[in-house]
């Protein structure tokens, strides 16, 4: 029991990391942009950089950690992460920080591929839910520090420490993982290589494509890149299911439990990111708010978010992921429902309500929705389950930035849209009620999406865990 619980320590401060950079990095948009003589479009690359690497590359990596060991590859990602933040703290110039940010996020895909293969070889199935609740709270804890540091560190230090704080904490967890990781049963298969650039290219045509989409506009090129890269998926798809040792176990997707809740996770994130998104840009560019203060007002569903996480995991060992895991999409759903009543001159405290409520929404979700996946999945492809499970999310938090971007940019000037998304700019007038008018669009297209998972969770089925660790059910 010890063991375990210094292993899901180890396992909490990599998902922390990845949470506090994700979020302090919004904060210092305005000061990196100053401080490194760029422009906007240019800077919002160290986002979208970090976001492209990440939602490529998990799969793969995932498979690598089967194959070569997942605690190898999961202290590898430390090392990685460590000395790609600081690169980024010592960038001379913007491409040297997004270069540096490529290395950052490789170093985050091979922790988060890895980190749930490693809870589902510690923990029997269960225990496993009270586990990825745990995990959830180092999440929702990295990203409310990130939040409250972001603002703090850019103010009264400068924005190259929001990366130099990485170091300590990577070193430290990287000391214990070499301590006490245990090396878990490899795969004996050979690397996909085939599988790897199939799936790899169609990731990046689309994630390029729709990103370029978002920050330019429709092009020839960027529709060109989307209907490459979906049309490489079905090919990947057939590609797979003829060989002996493919790099996803597609198999397994005939079981409706891991694929509901698989596909659950995407439009989650897909629904759900992109109303995070938008309420900060409509805090920042229609009430006039600081990027610090727009954060601080989500502050409440980060916070019932790491209260709640490991209660409802350990309830889902109980009862099962299908109806915790349904309850949590609803409270998102209506969240972003209590979010389309603002206006220019709304109470904020509306913001700190429909916050509270996402928060048990999250809280609900992914602990339970994690462990079912896991559930279903078998222990030589944990490691490849768990990464095309981050993919799917991470790619949702990447479509969930290109659903925010276009809509601002449909009522607002594209231009303008970015400015707002990093607060330089307040709006007013016309531009301000439009601004508005579309971001309500938006989340009533967000509760629709946030339906679809519901219902793909709510047919998932009931998954049958039983204490065996290596249960292949």
């Amino acid at each position: 029991m010890k063991s375990q619980n210094i292993i899901l320590v180890i396992v909490v401060l990599g998902t922390l990391m990845g949470a506090l950079d994700s979020t302090i990095v919004l904060l210092a948009f305005p000061s990196i942009t100053e401080g490194l003589h760029s422009d906007f479009i240019t800077t919002i690359w160290i986002i979208l950089t970090y976001l492209l690497v990440i939602a490529v590359t998990t799969t793969q990596l995932g498979r690598i950690g089967d194959i070569y060991g997942r605690t190898t590859m999961f202290n590898a990602g430390f090392g990685v992460f460590t000395v790609g933040s600081a690169l980024c703290g010592f960038s001379p110039n913007i491409y040297f920080l997004i270069g540096s940010r490529v290395v950052q996020a490789l170093g985050g895909a091979l922790m988060q591929s890895n980190s749930g293969a490693i809870i589902a070889d510690t923990f029997p199935p269960n225990s496993r839910g009270k586990a990825y609740g745990f995990s959830s709270l180092g999440w929702t804890i990295g990203s409310m520090l990130g939040i409250v540091l972001g603002g703090v560190v850019t103010t009264f230090i400068g924005w190259q420490f929001i990366f130099f704080i990485n170091i300590p904490i990577g070193a430290v967890a990287l000391i214990l993982g070499l301590k006490y990781l245990k090396a878990a049963p490899k795969v004996n298969a050979k690397l996909d290589f085939g599988g790897m650039v199939l799936l790899a290219t169609s990731l990046l045509l689309i994630s390029y494509g729709a990103t370029s989409l978002a920050s330019m506009g429709v092009s020839a090129i960027n529709v060109g890149l989307l209907i490459v890269g979906a049309f490489l998926i079905p090919a990947f798809i057939l590609y797979e299911n003829r060989l002996e040792s493919p790099m996803v176990d597609f198999g397994a997707f005939k079981d409706a439990v891991l694929r509901n809740s698989c596909l659950a996770t995407f439009f989650v994130s897909v629904g759900y990111i992109s109303v995070v998104f938008l309420i900060i840009m409509y805090l920042q560019g229609v009430r006039g708010l600081s990027p610090l203060n727009a954060s601080l007002l989500l502050i409440p569903g980060y916070v019932i978010g790491a209260l709640f996480s490991p209660l409802m995991g350990k309830h889902s060992d109980k009862i099962g992921a299908r109806i915790i895991a349904t309850a949590g999409i609803i409270f998102l759903a209506a969240a972003t429902l209590i979010y389309t009543v603002l206006t220019q001159t709304s109470p904020l405290y509306i913001v700190l309500v429909a916050s509270a409520v996402s928060g048990f929404g999250t809280a609900m979700f992914f602990p339970a929705n994690n462990s079912a996946v896991m559930a279903k999945a078998r222990q030589g492809n944990y490691g490849s389950i768990s990464g095309l499970l981050r993919t799917l999310q991470n790619v949702g938090i990447l479509g969930s930035f290109v659903v925010a971007i276009s809509v601002a940019s449909a009522s607002i000037p594209r231009q303008l849209a970015f400015q707002v998304f990093i607060s330089t700019v307040k709006l007013s007038g016309g531009l301000s009620s439009s601004f508005i008018t579309g971001i309500v669009t938006a989340l009533y297209a967000s509760v629709v999406i946030l339906a679809i998972a519901a219902l793909l969770s709510a047919t998932r089925g009931k998954e049958n865990r039983s204490g065996n660790p290596n249960n292949k059910a």
